[in-house]
């Protein structure tokens, strides 16, 4: 055989093999675009009992959005807590380390250096006050403590415990809550495969718990991005970067409501790309930042109308 014709059969394969490539993702789009409508006539009969019961996310409408953090602007934030004792909230930042302290308005208030660590992408405060932080690159998990003069923490003083996967790469785990009515942790891998995970911690000896998964066979996003824990209903929601939804699951995985991210939704007007962080506070606010560091606020209808911010 010629070389030209060895080329050519080459060609030939690898044309085969990313047409398999292209029409499996489309496929796979349009399963997640059908389960999405599916559910969307579900929740559209949900009764006003249930929805009382949740915290029913298609009730929810943007007030503040597209608010750049100041000084983070190449910061790639990442995951979203917040802190009933202070009243604020936390994400930490990617490229260059760091732990950011944000007001509700999202005022950047102080930086802490994660000295050590190599690609935070979720952070949580636990009932005694303890911040966790997962380090995706690394797999692990830290907790530490924060008073108003903490200026930095290096990783190897600190406290960690292995979330395993080895071979996840840039999959591994970047949604982090904390259940306390269980008093545990919940974690969620990004993809490949994505999925949700409990971690009784500390244990009976202080120690991290084994891993336990969380059925996730009926979410229907991309990937998990971030979560976080609403403990009035005991509902999680999980936020999605690829797919551009909030889902609100219960405690066994299972879809209760959600809102898209797009542009025109939910009172967005360019919708939220690239969303990396969310979470709640005890009035049932949501909030939401995105990469490189835009920050948005989400409450209910009865609040005031939506403004937006220049993006």
């Amino acid at each position: 055989m010629s070389i030209w014709m060895t080329r050519l059969v080459r060609l030939r394969w690898l044309t085969a093999f990313l047409l398999v490539l292209l029409v499996t993702g489309v496929v796979a789009h349009f399963r997640l675009w059908d389960q999405q409508l599916s559910f969307w006539l579900v929740e559209s009969q949900t009764s006003p009992a249930e929805r009382q019961a949740s915290v029913w996310l298609p009730g929810y409408k943007a007030i503040l959005q597209g608010k750049p953090l100041q000084g983070l602007e190449d910061g790639e934030v990442s995951g979203l807590t917040y802190s009933a004792a202070s009243n604020t909230l936390f994400t930490v930042t990617g490229k260059h380390p760091q732990l950011v302290e944000l007001s509700l308005d999202g005022e950047v208030m102080r930086r802490v250096d994660l000295l050590g660590f190599s690609n935070p992408e979720g952070v949580e405060v636990l009932d005694d006050g303890r911040l966790a932080v997962i380090d995706e690159r690394k797999r692990t998990l830290t907790t530490f403590n924060l008073d108003v003069l903490t200026r930095s923490v290096q990783f190897a003083d600190l406290a960690s415990f292995d979330l395993g996967f080895a071979d996840a790469g840039n999959k591994g785990f970047e949604g982090i809550a904390w259940d306390s009515q269980h008093e545990r942790v919940l974690l969620g891998k990004e993809r490949g495969p994505l999925g949700l995970f409990s971690l009784p911690f500390p244990g009976e000896d202080g120690a991290a718990g084994v891993l336990q998964p969380i059925n996730s066979e009926q979410l229907f996003v991309r990937d998990i991005s971030s979560l976080t824990y609403d403990a009035r209903t005991g509902h999680t929601l999980v936020l999605s970067d690829e797919s551009r939804l909030l889902l609100e699951v219960n405690e066994s995985g299972d879809p209760i409501s959600f809102i898209s991210l797009a542009p025109g939704m939910n009172g967005l007007r360019r919708g939220i790309g690239q969303a990396e962080g969310v979470t709640m506070d005890a009035e049932g606010t949501i909030y939401i930042v995105s990469e490189p560091n835009l920050f948005f606020v989400l409450r209910k209808d009865s609040s005031p109308p939506a403004q937006a911010l220049p993006l």
